[in-house]
């Protein structure tokens, strides 16, 4: 099957926007560590501009933008972090950006986007086709639409991630990444199986949005409702046609997590290693903490996807499972 991605993109597109983004430290918990009983890498992009990984993504793909797109401008649809993303990158190169917004969003979310210089629009995420909204803007006003995860250019940015991963730790036995639309981990899994073929790849994606996993089991893929999550940048209704041929063939295997794990997944990072992480961000590292003697004597890279979250709202979510698990009074 010809792929719309290859690895010398990724290479590229690294090249290509390494001027404009942080390369983001590789963490490590030596509680986690004796938890697994495994050596685990935690790729942190909370720490990327404008607070995620979808910097590296929007970056590459407005870069390579012609003189006569850059005039026009740019728009897409997000739940949050690409739109933020395309924003800033937007700004950075003097460009029109405008962003579809579902109307739900986190507040912090659209704050920031505004903030960037977008030009926000907002829609029913439940009741409008955000796509549609979207290639309707593109047409009207000529811009320029790049889809938060379905395009070539963002997934080969996307992917730049998983290439510093590898270069900061070297090989690895597993690789686990988020799964929304599929463009990280289309991204990461083919940097991994080119440079380390041995490497075990999992996506995880949210309980109540498995259709990456339904997709992966049925070979086509799978459309549902928007699913009802904490995790909204895995919010998705289908992977991508660009995304999904490239997990069918670089990734192992899809697993999901529940949104109580991905709470418990926020207290540890906050908890024991000082780090504020939104919910998508802690799919894989919810899964290593439920299977953790799956991993014991191995090593483990864990792409943590973002930080942007209302510091409101996490404490709401973590006092909200605390309450839940104190113990009921016996009359």
């Amino acid at each position: 099957m010809d792929l719309s991605l290859q690895y010398q993109d990724i290479v590229d597109a690294h090249a290509r926007i390494r001027s404009f983004i942080h390369k983001t430290p590789v963490l490590q918990s030596r509680t986690l560590n004796q938890l697994s009983s495994a050596t685990v890498y935690l790729k942190a992009e909370n720490f990327q501009r404008m607070g995620a990984f979808k910097f590296r993504g929007a970056c590459n793909a407005l870069l390579q933008f012609s003189d006569e797109q850059k005039q026009r401008g740019v728009v897409t649809f997000s739940s949050g972090n690409h739109a933020q993303a395309i924003a800033l990158a937007a700004r950075e190169l003097g460009m029109r950006a405008v962003i579809v917004m579902p109307q739900d969003a986190p507040a912090i979310k659209i704050e920031a986007t505004k903030g960037y210089g977008g030009e926000v629009i907002l829609y029913d995420r439940y009741t409008e086709d955000r796509e549609a909204i979207g290639r309707a803007l593109a047409e009207q006003h000529g811009l320029c639409l790049i889809p938060p995860y379905d395009h070539p250019h963002v997934m080969a940015g996307q992917g730049s991630a998983a290439k510093e991963l590898f270069e900061d730790v070297g090989s690895l036995d597993f690789l686990i990444v988020p799964l929304g639309g599929g463009g990280l981990l289309s991204g990461c899994a083919m940097v991994a199986k080119t440079l380390y073929p041995q490497c075990t790849v999992i996506g995880v994606e949210p309980e109540a949005g498995n259709d990456g996993q339904r997709s992966f089991a049925s070979g086509s893929i799978v459309h549902i409702d928007t699913p009802k999550t904490i995790a909204d940048g895995a919010q998705t209704q289908h992977l991508g046609k660009h995304t999904f041929p490239v997990i069918q063939q670089y990734v192992d295997r899809i697993e999901t997590v529940s949104d109580d794990e991905l709470v418990a997944a926020m207290h540890f990072a906050a908890g024991r290693m000082k780090v504020v992480l939104e919910p998508t961000a802690c799919l894989g590292l919810a899964l290593v903490l439920r299977q953790e003697q799956t991993y014991a004597n191995k090593r483990v890279g864990v792409l943590l996807s973002g930080g942007n979250i209302d510091l409101i709202r996490f404490c709401e979510l973590i006092e909200q499972q605390q309450n839940r698990s104190l113990p009921t009074k016996v009359a």
